[in-house]
């Protein structure tokens, strides 16, 4: 299994581009990650909230591929403990024969034929966080989780 993330625009604080960097090059050692910007929409301000979503959904649609499972992040998903998203990762490795994608959105979240495309939605928390902060608490995550799979000491409880 591969994981790929999907971030909805540009990742502009150089602190979280530097971190996001660092876990990402930390996860090669556990699994093929990868990370793509989705970029942000041109003349945004002129659609309205719903076109902007759809606009969105498009550009993920092109860039999926046959047999990706698609996991949103989104407020109304199922939150985990870092052992439990441990077992979720785990648990995908076994039944997920390609890539596992986890979306984060732009900042009106997705429209209903993303909701209906994918095929589990988690949340990292019920605080709201900014859409930069979120792409660092998920890589983070995720590399925690291959830790706690195999039993290394970044992980305490």
């Amino acid at each position: 299994m591969k994981i790929h993330v999907f971030f909805t625009g540009k990742t502009t604080g150089k602190l979280f581009q530097e971190a996001i960097g660092d876990y990402q090059n930390r996860l090669t050692h556990y699994v093929p990650f990868s990370i793509e910007e989705i970029p942000d929409l041109k003349n945004a301000k002129n659609l309205s909230e719903e076109q902007q979503k759809e606009k969105e959904a498009d550009m993920l649609f092109d860039r999926m591929l046959p047999g990706d499972v698609l996991v949103l992040l989104d407020e109304k998903g199922k939150e985990f403990t870092s052992r439990e998203f441990s077992q979720y990762l785990e648990q995908k490795m076994h039944t997920i024969p390609k890539r596992l994608v986890f979306l984060i959105g732009g900042p009106y979240g997705f429209s209903q034929r993303v909701y209906d495309a994918a095929q589990g939605k988690i949340s990292l928390s019920k605080m709201t966080f900014s859409h930069q902060m979120v792409r660092l608490f998920l890589v983070e995550q995720i590399y925690r989780a291959f830790t706690i799979m195999k039993g290394e000491p970044y992980h305490h409880d």
